[in-house]
């Protein structure tokens, strides 16, 4: 049978349902929204005809108002641009929907990259018995993380998922209703949450989609790679962030990470709850039929009549599962066992504990906690740290750590941050006990700067009675020097024979976390993303060399500017010098309900990921290694990339442009994250403690896309200048690193749109420094579309491109508004005697209208 290209679906299945369905929404007839639905159409084109002629987006709205609002006040105006935001959230809900509706249908599920694809391949390529080998060792690993990059509450979401539901099936009745419920269903919060509402809203996609995806992928691969016979190596684990990431959050509390814990615990046990329930129907026979019983018995006082204690060890859980499969095949022609084998797979994947708990603090906190407890161990017993601690080299103080043991306690320290910091690192032994040694075992150190941060938190372990910790301890490297200098950092922990025992108590592994979205914010889209490259190869060279298996934990965000994008493509060129015996990525907001919000979209993207890495260590072993000169022209590109790029950062207009210009200092003021939007609580703007993902939202929201592509015009244009093109064109064809590098890039630019703040070229101020980033933009353009062969950006993703076309369209009466409020405020705080309740109402409408664009752009991701 014949199959429609992708575009052909796309707008089958997607864009022509949208209209159909946008047109319903706008008939439905709500008080709040009134004749909004009539109106957004004609505003929407307005400015689009209106960019088209160059006007400024005062220009448009004042234009819409003189015609179709009849001598409007600004107050009538202001009611109009509320209700058009309401409107627009909506619509963006809607299209979320329909796109998750028509996954299954717009994708290939069967196709490259498929599980069913890893076994025609091994089947064709007769490597079934490597890839056999290679399973048995291999892991994904998602982590789910409350970094604020999503909007929708969790009323939203659930709407999002019955509309999705009756999509599928084309209920129009049931689709009416719930675009009603929409209409009347409010779409702020009025506080923000706390780290543990955050916890509970991404528990419900480990229970209602994680959990089945990851069962039924082992599932297939247990029934046709490995021929029924058990895989013992838990392919895909989980892991968590809300409850246990305290970097800049002084929100998470020691009683929250052990809420949260809790929480995961009862979770995985009630799915365990339901299934053995739906098994009790199936399971009668004599002699099995009693034990199910007392499993459901056990799991349900454990879930549902339990103040913490648990009825049923997962020993005795485990054992039980397999007497009764053994029964059930001895005596009951193994009757039910694909679904008794289901179970199975699920509590090897998922334990007690569903995701494993991260624990995350900042090395500059860690160097504050260490100098608190050094002081209070020379006022109370100086034999453990000598009296000249505090002007000791750094090699010294490391000699000193590797020789620790005490048992501190944490109420003795007045200062807050002291005591929870080390309760953090004394409550991970309180969650394995209670959830397994998987509930909690990794402590992740941010902006890791030196050997000494790593051994300070390992010191910290040992102060707390735990001689030998049963926990990864993480350096987590960012800033462009930090990523030059991480090899010689671990080359010195791995000859620290104190450090070489742990690990060798750890199976003598090494986890290492990478940071894209600080690494960009410091050092620009080329570097940052070349820095890790390399960094992945020097840690990989020094860890073989001292024998130690390093698996690279990578923080990816959302869009490309935060390591984004194609993903699975970058895990696949990496090549034989980068070990890549695990991924592990961080996901969050919007895309966690993107890429993995349904059932569909979690099997897709989890079994990409998986292909990655057999794709790299499997199908093409040995290949995609980067040759000396292919090394070079990289190295060239990120410097000539870097130092454009430092310049345009060092411009004594970039942080009052970003303060005065973006919409920077309205992230603080949203109520969508436990997390505040910088680490620090200065009043100044200090650039080092701002946040990633308010630097890359805010030029996002202006549509400048900057942290996605500045600089690498320049370093492509020097190369063209310099009769060089060749060389790029051929890493280009040559590298799917460099290739997958650039196409991402291309989503930055396509996601792009500088008429929206063309005006700005006439700023006094700021018009210079705008017209910086326009010819940096014009330039990557132009050079990208002429390395590609591409006429238009994104050409060889079509549908990708179709979709980002639409939610762009939805928005731009969005982004239209927004920038008018913006100029308003600017006018306003002008005036001899600004009028500070009319600036507050504009603040608001700048605030409220992040909300629908940001969760706009989820296939940024």
């Amino acid at each position: 049978m014949y199959t429609l290209p992708k575009i052909e679906r796309f707008n089958q299945e997607v864009l022509s349902k949208y209209n159909i369905y946008n047109s319903v929404f706008i008939t439905l007839p709500f008080d709040s929204i009134d004749n909004t639905g009539a109106l957004l159409p004609l505003f929407s084109e307005i400015c689009d005809a209106g960019y088209k002629k160059h006007e400024t987006p005062k220009e448009i709205l004042d234009f819409f108002a003189t015609r179709y609002l009849e001598n409007a006040s600004e107050a009538e105006k202001i009611d109009i641009m509320f209700r058009f935001i309401q409107y627009i959230e909506r619509q963006v809900v809607l299209f979320d929907a329909i796109e998750d509706a028509a996954f299954s249908t717009v994708h290939n599920m069967e196709g490259i990259g498929s599980l069913r694809d890893i076994k025609e391949k091994s089947d064709v390529k007769n490597k079934q018995e490597e890839l056999i080998d290679f399973l048995e060792d291999f892991n994904v690993r998602t982590v789910l993380t409350a970094h604020p990059t999503q909007f929708y509450p969790g009323a939203v979401l659930g709407i999002i998922n019955d509309l999705t539901n009756a999509i599928r099936v084309n209920n129009l009745l049931e689709i009416k209703l719930l675009l009603a419920q929409l209409g009347k269903t409010p779409f702020i919060k009025d506080v923000k949450p706390n780290p543990f509402d955050e916890a509970v809203s991404l528990i419900w996609y480990l229970e209602n989609v994680f959990y089945e995806t990851s069962g039924e992928m082992v599932h297939y691969l247990q029934k046709n790679i490995f021929k029924g016979n058990s895989i013992q190596n838990p392919l895909i684990k989980l892991g968590f962030w809300p409850g246990g990431d305290r970097d800049g959050n002084p929100f998470v509390t020691t009683q929250i990470t052990l809420n949260v814990a809790e929480r995961l615990r009862t979770s995985i046990l009630k799915c365990y709850y339901i299934e053995i329930r739906k098994l009790k129907r199936k399971l009668t026979f004599s002699g099995v039929d009693t034990l199910v019983t007392e499993l459901e018995s056990k799991l349900y006082r454990s879930v549902f009549y339990s103040k913490g204690e648990l009825f049923i060890s997962l020993e005795q859980f485990k054992a039980e599962l397999n007497t009764i499969k053994d029964i059930i095949i001895a005596k009951h022609q193994s009757l039910y066992l694909d679904e008794l084998e289901a179970l199975l797979i699920k509590v090897n994947l998922f334990g007690f504990h569903f995701a494993s708990l991260d624990i995350r603090q900042n090395s500059k906190i860690h160097d504050a906690v260490f100098n608190d407890v050094v002081g209070y161990y020379l006022k109370t017993n100086p034999a453990v740290f000598p009296e000249n601690y505090f002007e000791l080299s750094e090699d010294q103080k490391i000699d000193v750590l590797s020789n620790l043991s005490a048992d501190l306690n944490p109420e003795v320290f007045e200062n807050e941050l002291t005591r929870l910091t080390i309760e953090s690192i004394q409550v991970i032994k309180t969650i394995q006990s209670r959830n397994g040694e998987f509930g909690a075992n990794r402590y992740i150190i941010s902006n890791n700067e030196s050997a000494l941060n790593v051994m300070e938190t390992f010191a910290l372990f040992r102060l707390s009675n735990w001689q030998e910790p049963t926990v990864d301890i993480i350096p987590l490297f960012e800033s462009v020097d930090d990523l030059h200098n991480a090899h010689a950092i671990m080359e010195k922990l791995y000859l620290n024979p104190a450090y070489a025992k742990h690990l060798e108590n750890r199976g003598n592994k090494q986890t290492i976390m990478l940071g894209f979205s600080d690494g960009t914010k410091d050092g620009g889209y080329l570097m940052a993303n070349w820095s890790i490259y390399k960094a992945k190869e020097e840690l990989t060279a020094v860890s073989r060399k001292y024998g130690i298996k390093v698996i690279f934990f990578d923080g990816r965000g959302g869009p490309p500017a935060r390591g984004g994008g194609k993903t699975h493509k970058f895990y696949a060129s990496l090549g034989p010098n980068i070990e890549n015996n695990e991924i592990q990525i961080t996901v969050q907001g919007q895309t966690i309900s993107s890429n993995f919000g349904t059932l569909d979209s979690c099997r897709y993207n989890l079994e990409n990921l998986l292909s990655a890495g057999v794709t790299n260590q499997v199908f093409n072993k040995g290949q995609n290694e980067l040759t000396v000169e292919e090394k070079s022209i990289l190295d060239a590109l990120a410097n000539i990339g870097y130092e454009k790029y430092l310049s345009f950062k060092n411009h004594p207009k970039f942080i009052p442009y970003l303060e005065q210009m973006s919409t920077l200092k309205y992230y603080a003021k949203t109520n969508i994250g436990s997390r505040p939007s910088k680490r620090s609580q200065s009043a100044s703007l200090d650039f080092a403690d701002l946040r990633a993902i308010p630097f890359v939202g805010s030029w996002s929201q202006l549509k400048q896309n900057v942290p996605g592509f500045f600089g690498l015009g320049t370093a492509l244009k020097k190369f063209e200048d310099n009769n060089e093109w060749h060389k790029v064109q051929d890493l280009y064809n040559n590298s799917l690193f460099f290739k997958t590098l650039l196409e991402n890039s291309m989503m930055s630019l396509a996601k792009s749109f500088f008429p929206l703040t063309a005006y700005m070229k006439n700023d006094p101020e700021f018009g210079e420094f705008w017209q910086i980033i326009y010819d940096e933009f014009l330039e990557t353009e132009r050079l990208l579309l002429k390395i590609a062969g591409h006429k238009t950006l994104m050409e060889n993703y079509p549908d990708g491109k179709a979709s980002i076309d639409v939610r762009e369209r939805i928005v731009l009466p969005l982004i239209t508004i927004q920038q008018y409020a913006l100029l308003r405020i600017n006018e306003l705080n002008k005036e001899n005697i600004p009028n500070e309740e009319l600036i507050k109402v504009y603040e608001k409408i700048v605030t409220r209208s992040l909300f629908g664009n940001t969760n706009a752009s989820r296939n940024s991701a």
